[in-house]
């Protein structure tokens, strides 16, 4: 008895000393690969030789008398193919800064190049556009969005008809003296990321005899300013004539703060729960959900596509001998 009892208590101490030393020499547990890491430009996305690129002009000061005090600056991309005389599609892109940063995520510029040219989606002024600021406040920039400097939260997160009529009342006059665009609301997108996102989509919501396609990517249609209320507004409303695009990530911001989960703070969430009320209701809705977290990698990789499906109802000729129709839309009026 005495033997087995040594032998049991040597056994202990062995494991003993094993699991000691286990916790010694144990690594860490390894960091979790980064969700945005399989998200990447592809040649949509990318100037292409023989492309014609077209011009961004601006930046233009647009003086705001919706929220007084303050100002937009916007730039305007016209396409190398675009013609006074015809028409014109258009987009408008919140945190325009963001939008056609030639080094960022979008590059919404080279989209529209090369998809124009292809025939994927018609002739568009595509116009970028940044939230308002007083003279005085710093101008938002790829890095800083203007958050905590500008207008953005207050009129990106409201769920009123302030920012629309800045989009309706003053931006669209002002264009209208430079450029031909269409009066025909299938004919104008409107698009964002994050609360630009959701403040293109309260455009396009509450001005849809002017905007009827909307680009959300990872949208914030939570609880900042009651943006969580937009699927139970979408089911209790009368279906509106949108056409709507939403993308967001499994590892967006996930509304877990302090160790306490609020779904209203749940961006993931409240995305499905949009496209689910969206489709229920019977609205024309594409989705994607990607690995992302809050940023725009994912969305720009699928920008193009994003923009194909928006935009997939244009004029098609299907006559074997239109010469037009098979070929590259060239730069109008013989530019180069």
């Amino acid at each position: 008895m005495r033997t087995a009892l040594t032998w049991a208590i040597g056994l202990g101490l062995a494991g003993a000393a094993v699991l000691s030393l286990t916790r010694a020499t144990a690594q860490p547990p390894a960091p979790r690969p980064n969700p945005d890491s399989q998200y990447r430009l592809g040649p949509d996305s990318l100037p292409q030789d023989g492309v014609p690129k077209g011009e961004i002009k601006g930046p233009f000061t647009l003086p705001c008398e919706v929220y007084p005090g303050t100002q937009h600056t916007y730039w305007v991309y016209v396409p190398a193919q675009y013609d006074p005389k015809v028409p014109a599609a258009l987009m408008v892109f919140q945190d325009g800064q963001a939008f056609k940063d030639e080094k960022g995520d979008m590059r919404a510029q080279n989209v529209m190049d090369n998809l124009i040219y292809r025939r994927e989606i018609p002739v568009m002024i595509g116009v970028f556009i940044n939230p308002g600021r007083k003279p005085d406040q710093p101008e938002p920039t790829p890095r800083d969005w203007g958050d905590r400097s500008t207008n953005r939260p207050t009129e990106y997160n409201s769920l009123d008809d302030k920012y629309a009529r800045v989009v309706t009342e003053e931006l669209l006059p002002a264009l209208a003296k430079d450029y031909n665009i269409s009066k025909d609301p299938e004919m104008r997108g409107i698009g964002g990321s994050s609360s630009g996102a959701i403040a293109a989509f309260t455009v396009a919501w509450e001005r849809p005899n002017q905007f009827r396609k909307v680009l959300s990517n990872v949208g914030s249609f939570v609880n900042l300013r009651g943006g969580h209320a937009y699927a139970d507004k979408v089911l209790e409303a009368e279906k509106k004539p949108l056409r709507v695009y939403l993308c967001d990530g499994r590892n967006d911001n996930r509304g877990v703060r302090a160790g306490k989960y609020d779904e209203k703070m749940d961006w993931f969430y409240q995305n499905v729960r949009l496209m689910k009320a969206l489709t229920k209701k019977g609205y024309d809705v594409n989705y994607a959900w990607g690995m992302n977290g809050h940023g725009q990698k994912f969305g720009g990789a699928i920008l193009p596509d994003m923009m194909r499906w928006l935009w997939r109802d244009g004029p098609v000729s299907t006559d074997p001998n239109d010469a037009e129709e098979r070929g590259f839309r060239q730069p109008a009026g013989g530019k180069k």
